[in-house]
């Protein structure tokens, strides 16, 4: 034999066993090994769950899954048998005797349904923001697990709501990672549209001013109380147009402003004109709030005369007459504090001025 030839034998010798080296290497690290956390998403457990380098068997079920969002555990002695039932052997256990099985979920939480199911109803049968909707299920509603592989946003596919039963009937959609079919999900139940509204905490007499703490702020439903509910921040510092009850729901109309004159009270009469400014003690005949007109006997005349509510006990009656018969203002200017009782009047201006002879008229004592 030539050395060219135990040269190339010797080539030849060592590439077989490197090739066999390489191959028992590839045996080694596809060894089957076990693992000690498994997660899974369906409701059974495979044979590539357990352990890793699984090959053919890997989609082999062998136990059922734990149920939703929750972990159980398996012996490993177990788990060898029932991998040797598939022909799944020299499995590198890594000494554990136990493995924990965790199957995952997806969970829709109670709150967010039926937050769902109010967005799927706003807006629409006549019905107002979801926020406003109180929904009554036919069952609980309570969390729910689903599934990871429901991954989709619930989607309304059907709704329907009759207005005389206040029913409702809606049905959603989710999405599945692993199959062409959603999830469906169907709810019913009862739904009424609520307002926030002011309500008596306690009994309110008419005319009385109402506080702060005489009101609470509750939801009542729409058709109860109806759309002209009074806010607490509304009614609060208002007056009672008439007797009200404990527990019974403010409207706009139960209330009104303050009255700022009332009947038999001493108030100061202002008359007004342009150029003219005249006060004189009178005494209300009649309640009233700014701006309403009430009668006021005037106590210098003793004539009765109507003018507006300006302030607490304040009355403004106004005198028109034509801008060219006007007397000069420091002609005419005349004013008696509140505090002291209004002496007899006498007008000292020129006898052709309209203004003038309408207030003598009226602050005049009256002829016995």
């Amino acid at each position: 034999m030539t050395l060219r030839s135990l040269l190339l034998a010797a080539a030849l010798l060592a590439a077989a066993s490197t090739a066999a080296s390489a191959q028992v290497s590839d045996d080694v690290i596809a060894a089957p090994v076990l693992r000690a956390s498994v997660n899974v998403t369906s409701d059974v457990v495979r044979i590539g769950d357990v352990i890793d380098n699984a090959g053919a068997s890997a989609q082999i079920a062998i136990y059922r899954a734990p149920d939703l969002g929750t972990t159980g555990s398996l012996k490993v002695a177990q788990v060898l048998s029932a991998l040797q039932a598939h022909r799944v052997i020299g499995v590198d256990t890594h000494n554990l005797k136990e493995i924990s099985v965790t199957r995952l979920a997806r969970t829709l939480e109670s709150k967010d349904i039926e937050l769902q199911v109010a967005r799927a109803l706003e807006h629409r049968f006549g019905l107002g923001d979801a926020a406003n909707l109180s929904l009554t299920f036919d069952r609980d509603v309570q969390d729910l697990r689903l599934d990871a592989s429901n991954s989709g946003a619930m989607q309304p596919v059907a709704a329907r709501f009759d207005p005389r039963s206040n029913r409702f009937d809606v049905s959603f959609e989710i999405a599945n990672d692993n199959v062409a079919t959603p999830t469906r999900l169907r709810f019913s139940g009862s739904a009424i549209e609520t307002v926030e509204t002011a309500v008596l905490a306690r009994g309110i007499e008419r005319n009385e001013v109402i506080k702060f703490s005489d009101v609470v702020v509750e939801r009542r439903p729409k058709a109860e109380v109806g759309g002209d509910v009074a806010s607490r921040d509304r009614a609060v510092g208002m007056q009672a147009r008439r007797q009200l009850r404990a527990g019974q729901a403010l409207k706009v109309a139960d209330i009104a402003k303050p009255d700022l004159v009332q009947r038999d009270q001493n108030v100061t009469l202002t008359y007004e004109a342009t150029g003219l400014y005249l006060t004189i003690r009178g005494k209300a005949l009649e309640n009233g709030t700014e701006g309403d007109v009430v009668s006021v006997l005037n106590l210098q005349s003793k004539r009765t005369v109507s003018g507006v509510v300006s302030g607490r006990g304040q009355v403004s009656v106004s005198v028109s007459a034509p801008a060219d018969r006007l007397p000069l203002a420091a002609d005419v200017t005349s004013s008696i504090p509140s505090s002291e009782l209004a002496a007899p009047v006498s007008v000292a201006i020129h006898s052709t001025s309209s203004v003038a002879q309408q207030v003598a008229q009226h602050a005049a004592p009256k002829a016995e």
